[in-house]
């Protein structure tokens, strides 16, 4: 007599909940998606099939996303040969997204894994079953695009309405009843900041102003008592602010701008006055259009052999762009001529503004510069070049792209790149005209 052994079929559960209400009570919905998982492999018990010991739970993850952690568990089990079948509750239990779930497929496929749904009944050893979990998966993923269809049209009614749906108001304004409300006080400063940008036609000085009187940026306390904002206004919010079309009356829809029903803080000539001298300030970072691609250190860069280093980039068909410095020696000779790599120029313009900064603050640095300064120049005092040279890493971070190489080519001289080092040389008589520029904003500010 013939005896057929029957192949044990090892299967997995795997549970998800997108949110976590619910998980605190004694029996919830991953425990009850788990049971139908465990009652489905016995009620085929007599096909061999057998439950794993581990459990595959994700509770309060969206299925919007395949980076959860039991499901990253459960796919590497199916890549060691740890299953050789899935089971979930229903198949948007395991992926929303068509695109997720063929990539997931794929991987069940090569590892010879099953996928069977308790409550649709879908096997993807089966062709049907395969061709029907693909056009119910489609379905759920319709639906998901739907219903994110109406929250943002329901939004953009409102906010036709003149309903704020947007978390924390900015500078300026309060809610009330979802509506938008002037905050008197932080109006002031609102219209203080757009009339000092116009004086000055800078942020620059405008920032060092704010500073210097203590004023900040808006602070929110949620309902829950937890306290946001309150810091202080560097450029970047100076430019946010400047920006805001809310302070004449408008509110925003995603990239678009329409009427709303709050009052204005900034009156339409200060704004247009304010605008034309942001579009101007543009205008002179990048002289030579928006595509120009800057580099700080071009000109400064030499190999050992005196081979000047030339700027390079390319730009990715996903439209990313990456700056490299090239040896002119490897573009003559051959790649790998100088000894030198491709050097990411993010990162050495980096470590020399690093090093700038780190020789200008050393006590050494200034007790030596200092004499060379009031040299070149009587009239400027110690006490400036010295406060000069400490206040560079500072004001760093506010010039814009082109003081910025203007600066390093005041102080630096050339810079020699090694494979294992980088040598700076500066420039002594560049101090003086640094410390006249870095003590000049600071006289017109107060």
């Amino acid at each position: 007599m013939n005896a057929t052994v029957q192949r044990r079929l090892r299967c997995a559960v795997y549970t998800r909940k997108s949110t976590d209400e619910g998980l605190e009570q004694e029996y919830n919905s991953i425990d009850a998606q788990r049971d139908a998982g465990q009652a489905y492999i016995a009620s085929r018990r007599a096909e061999g099939w057998i439950p794993v010991a581990d459990d595959y739970d994700d509770p309060a993850w969206s299925g919007a996303t395949l980076e959860r952690p039991a499901l990253q568990r459960l796919l590497a089990d199916v890549q060691a040969g740890k299953i050789d079948i899935v089971v979930v509750y229903k198949i948007d239990r395991l992926t929303r997204a068509l695109s997720d779930f063929s990539r997931i497929v794929e991987v069940f496929d090569r590892h010879n894994v099953s996928f069977v749904s308790v409550t649709q009944q879908f096997n993807t050893t089966d062709s049907m079953g395969r061709l029907m979990l693909n056009i119910l998966l489609s379905f759920a993923q319709f639906e998901r695009e739907v219903t994110a269809d109406r929250i943002r049209d329901k939004i953009a009614a409102s906010k036709k309405k003149g309903l704020w749906m947007q978390g924390i108001p900015p500078l300026g304004y309060d809610v009330r009843d979802k509506r938008l409300i002037i905050n008197p006080q932080e109006a002031d400063l609102v219209r203080l900041v757009f009339r000092r940008y116009v004086e000055f036609g800078s942020s620059l000085p405008v920032v060092k102003e704010l500073a210097a009187q203590g004023y900040v940026g808006k602070r929110w306390i949620s309902k829950s008592g937890n306290i946001t904002g309150g810091m202080k206004i560097d450029k970047s919010r100076l430019f946010k602010l400047l920006n805001n079309r809310i302070y004449i009356g408008e509110l925003r829809n995603h990239r678009e701008w329409m009427p709303g029903h709050h009052e204005p803080i900034i009156d339409r000539p200060l704004w247009d006055q304010a605008a034309a001298i942001l579009a101007k300030n543009y205008r002179e970072r990048q002289p030579d259009g928006h595509g120009k691609v800057e580099f700080l250190l071009k000109g400064l860069l030499f190999s050992t052999d005196g081979r000047a280093l030339m700027p390079w980039h390319t730009t990715k068909k996903n439209g990313r762009r990456y700056r490299y410095y090239l040896s002119t020696r490897d573009n003559h000779e051959g790649a790998g001529a100088s000894g030198l790599p491709r050097l990411p120029a993010a990162e050495l313009e980096a470590t020399v503004v690093q090093q700038l900064r780190s020789v200008l603050r050393a006590p050494a640095m200034i007790r030596d510069m200092v004499p060379a300064g009031v040299a070149l120049d009587p009239s400027l005092d110690e006490a400036q070049v010295a406060v000069a040279m400490t206040q560079f890493e500072r004001i760093w971070d506010e010039l814009f792209p082109a003081e910025q190489r203007r600066i390093v080519r005041l102080l630096v001289e050339r810079i020699i790149v090694a494979p294992e080092r980088i040598d700076m040389r500066l420039r002594p008589a560049g101090i003086d005209e640094l410390a006249r520029e870095l003590t000049a904003p600071i006289q017109v500010a107060a």
